[in-house]
């Protein structure tokens, strides 16, 4: 079986998608600056404290576990944060994977998993999203991801890199084993959110704009469940064993659309209690709707989502939070 380092594996998606990896009978090698990663949340393998913007310490580690493949999550993820500092994401986001790329060149590491997301895409033009939809992103994290899906394609034609680069619509959920789980400081995700206000931690949940054009005017996501989204990972690992180099996009998503409304309602059923809520105005760049078409990775890698009724996803993350 193989090694594989796995960046930013201390944190929500990367921990699931190292479980993921020991369960297929891999060894995933954590590295994590732990500035949003938790070292707890590292079980199912070795820890390497450290950037990937740190070239003499990739060197080291690469070096030294001889990986067959990386699976890179480490990036900064807050959009609004993009926007106030969009230097902080292009230096970290950006620049650090390209450090990254240059240090598996030297070191023969062909096989790269990006952890990328449907920001790329911008406004939908058509909904559900596949991924002939034009990649017209309206924020630095989302133009980040995407520097980042050209840079891949050029390592490939110029060194062989063989990539997969999968777009994330909402990640939701917890590990249903109770293993592992969403927690973010801040946290911006809406279903942890909705938890803080049926908990008391917080004294309501804002609903950002209810005057969308949409069914009951609020926002409506796909959310796919977190370890969907990490067996994802494990089957697009197996399949660059035997790829010719090139870049491969894939979309990770339900093809359900949920408004912020049926979450919350999701939320009540699950824990049995209210969800207090106060309306506020919309947020810059909110698009009204976001649902993904994951056609192409379920025809060409078999992938096929196992948690996707909201209910599901919703419970798996409210047993996650009680443990927390």
């Amino acid at each position: 079986m193989s090694i594989v380092l796995v960046t930013g594996g201390a944190g929500y998606i990367g921990s699931h998608a190292c479980k993921a990896l020991a369960a297929a009978g891999h060894t995933p090698v954590t590295l994590d600056n732990l500035v949003h990663g938790h070292r707890s949340a590292v079980r199912w393998g070795p820890l390497e404290i450290g950037d990937v913007a740190d070239r003499a310490q990739l060197d080291e580690v690469l070096g030294r576990w001889r990986p067959d493949a990386v699976m890179h999550f480490a990036a900064f993820a807050y959009v609004g944060e993009s926007v106030t500092d969009p230097g902080k994401y292009y230096r970290n986001n950006v620049a650090g994977t390209l450090t990254l790329l240059e240090a598996m060149r030297d070191h023969c590491v062909d096989r790269m998993v990006f952890s990328s997301t449907c920001a790329t895409y911008g406004v939908p033009e058509y909904s559900p999203i596949d991924e002939a939809h034009a990649q017209k992103p309206i924020n630095p994290y989302g133009a980040g991801k995407l520097m980042v899906e050209r840079m891949l394609a050029d390592f490939s034609s110029a060194h062989g890199l063989r990539a997969a680069t999968l777009r994330y619509f909402n990640a939701a959920g917890g590990d249903p084993d109770g293993e592992t789980g969403e927690s973010h400081d801040p946290e911006t995700h809406l279903i942890p959110l909705a938890f803080d206000a049926v908990r008391g931690k917080c004294p309501e949940l804002v609903i950002h704009g209810e005057d969308y054009a949409t069914p009951d005017g609020t926002c409506i996501r796909d959310y796919i469940h977190v370890s969907d989204l990490a067996t994802a990972h494990v089957l697009a690992f197996d399949a660059l064993a035997t790829s010719a180099p090139g870049l491969a996009c894939y979309n990770l998503g339900n093809g359900q659309g949920y408004s912020v409304r049926e979450v919350i309602a999701a939320v009540e059923r699950v824990t049995g209690r209210r969800v207090p809520v106060r309306v506020g105005p919309r947020r810059p760049g909110d698009p009204p709707c976001l649902v993904g078409d994951a056609g192409k990775i379920q025809r060409e890698l078999g992938w096929q989502a196992r948690l996707a009724g909201l209910d599901e996803i919703v419970a798996t993350a409210w047993h996650w939070a009680e443990k927390s």
